[in-house]
């Protein structure tokens, strides 16, 4: 099963290169904050998608219509994220005061302990708020459903909490090994150059640092962008592994 998400979301990213490029320029433009729930608005199309979709489907990618309405589905996405993240974020600082109130060991075995509980509740918080949007896509965008805490108890129960977790940490595998594997071709490339460049008495510096600069333009405009949608992809079609 999660291998197939794999599949299918890693096919599915890749259908339309321009729309990879445009989401690009939209996450280019987030450094002026607004654009970034365009980009938060158009993964939520994807899971929307997904969610109402089948694994190896014929799903296209979402259009880029209603640019209003996209951004508005990006703010709630991100309400929700960071709501389910205030959780651990308190429980963190409630052992840090504590801990500052005590001596020593004391001190440290309280931060020791509140790290372990703010971690497992950052994973739960994060798995959540995930099949929370999933929910709320789901359910015709129905915010309140992203809150919906038993339904969505329900939906990660059925599916399997194990299953979820695998699937997560897969997620963050593939995206990690993608991104170090683009960035160490596009820098083999230019290490070649800037030998080249040695051999011939050119500027190897400014060699890299245009090997950077290409780095960097298609890790936000092509690679980053890929991510985002394989990401969302992979967590709308968990939601729909349901028994």
């Amino acid at each position: 099963m999660i291998l197939d998400i794999y599949k299918d979301a890693l096919e599915y990213s890749a259908k339309d290169w321009k729309t990879l490029v445009i989401v690009g320029v939209m996450c280019f433009f987030s450094i002026l904050l607004l654009p970034i729930f365009l980009v938060t608005g158009y993964n939520y199309r994807v899971i929307e998608n997904a969610v109402h979709g089948i694994i190896n489907g014929r799903d296209p990618l979402p259009g880029f219509e209603d640019l209003i309405d996209m951004f508005v589905d990006g703010i709630k996405v991100v309400i929700v994220q960071i709501a389910y993240l205030l959780v651990p974020c308190i429980v963190f600082i409630i052992f840090a005061i504590l801990g500052s109130q005590l001596p020593g060991f004391a001190a440290s075995a309280i931060i020791v302990i509140g790290c372990l509980i703010t971690f497992v509740l950052f994973v739960v918080a994060c798995l959540m708020s995930q099949m929370g949007i999933c929910h709320m896509a789901y359910n015709e965008g129905a915010f309140s459903k992203a809150f919906a805490i038993r339904e969505i108890k329900e939906v990660i129960d059925e599916i399997g909490w194990f299953e979820c977790i695998a699937t997560y940490l897969g997620l963050i595998i593939i995206t990690v090994v993608i991104a170090l594997v683009v960035t160490s071709i596009i820098y083999a490339i230019f290490t070649v150059f800037g030998i080249s460049g040695a051999l011939l008495g050119a500027n190897t510096g400014g060699i890299f640092v245009l090997g950077a600069v290409i780095d960097s333009a298609i890790t936000m405009f092509i690679v980053g962008p890929y991510l985002g949608i394989f990401n969302s992809r992979s967590v709308g079609l968990l939601y729909t592994m349901q028994i």
